[in-house]
């Protein structure tokens, strides 16, 4: 467990922490401290795969707190898509997704009424959530199903209510 790909990417978040504290200040802490603009600015000293890790976690912070705010305006689509942003950089920056997650979102996102779609959980494997208009839901079931037994054995979907 102490080599798991989980930790990796825990070290290496620290590594940009360190980095950012050394820039900024004690003011940096964690990653979560720094702001878009200061990863923007300092991006460029970063080695890979740190740049990538780093610019993961300041981003999807700033989706949550841009989140928060579309589901205070009940403005379901901005959420939707900060939801396939953050699945985009969870692929692709954070690289903890996986071949299934990735066909569900892809499967998910053609479908008519769906608002968002992105992986959940710790990463490499597990599930994920969709936002889908009401009207859609019976129809978005049966045809992931569908399409997703074509590749893969099980699949299973839960159907609940968000709450905020």
């Amino acid at each position: 467990m102490i080599n798991s790909e989980y930790n990796k990417r825990r070290e290496e978040c620290k590594r940009a922490t360190d980095f950012f504290t050394h820039r900024l200040g004690s003011k940096i802490r964690a990653l979560r401290d720094v702001t878009i603009e200061e990863f923007k600015q300092y991006q460029e000293y970063l080695p890979e795969p740190i740049i990538r890790r780093a610019r993961h976690v300041i981003s999807e912070n700033y989706r949550v707190q841009t989140g928060v705010q579309a589901l205070r305006e009940e403005n379901f689509s901005a959420f939707g898509q900060l939801m396939i942003e953050s699945h985009h950089s969870l692929k692709n920056d954070y690289e903890v997704s996986c071949t299934e997650l990735d066909l569900l979102v892809n499967l998910a996102l053609k479908q008519e009424g769906v608002l968002g779609a992105r992986m959940t959980g710790a990463g490499f494997g597990g599930c994920t959530v969709n936002l889908i208009e009401q009207n859609y839901i019976d129809a978005f079931k049966k045809s992931i199903k569908n399409e997703y037994k074509k590749n893969y054995r099980h699949h299973s979907g839960y159907i609940c209510n968000p709450s905020y």
